[in-house]
């Protein structure tokens, strides 16, 4: 089975009475880097290695910020391994809400596993999980 990663800008937040207190250009307002509703897609099959190149920043469409990248990439290689990216904690283990360390801009992503069967057994397995989570099931650190 393949899997694929979508990662999504859902949110964009801004705290300006933090900028005002700590940052040198106290307007710098939100980041620059994203726009909510902007998707980027990962492969890792067929020769194509998109975490790799995205990660690296060598090429044109890269994911643009290395903070941002670094908070989130963990998530995106797990969902093209297939594993579930916050087991017990989202309401879908298919899915992960993540944000940049920016504390006064935070960028806010989904970041979503896709699987994709290559034989009928899979498509079959596929078809019989659940991949949902309830409260009883969520892990809250306690």
């Amino acid at each position: 089975m393949r899997h694929r990663a979508t990662v999504t800008v859902i949110d964009k937040k801004l705290f300006p009475d933090l900028q005002e207190a700590y940052l040198a250009n106290p307007e710098s307002g939100a980041c620059p880097c994203f726009e909510v509703g902007q998707q980027f897609h990962f492969w890792r099959e067929g020769g194509r290695d998109d975490f790799w190149r995205f990660g690296r920043g060598d090429l044109a469409g890269d994911f643009p910020c290395a903070e941002a990248w670094d908070c989130i990439s963990r998530y995106i290689y797990t969902a093209l391994q297939g594993g579930a990216i916050m087991h017990g904690w989202p309401n879908d283990d298919r899915i992960m809400i993540a944000c940049c360390n920016d504390g006064t801009r935070p960028v806010i992503f989904k970041i979503e596993r896709e699987d994709i069967p290559d034989t009928p057994a899979e498509e079959a397995w596929l078809a019989q999980q659940d991949f949902s989570c309830s409260a009883e099931d969520a892990y809250t650190g306690a």
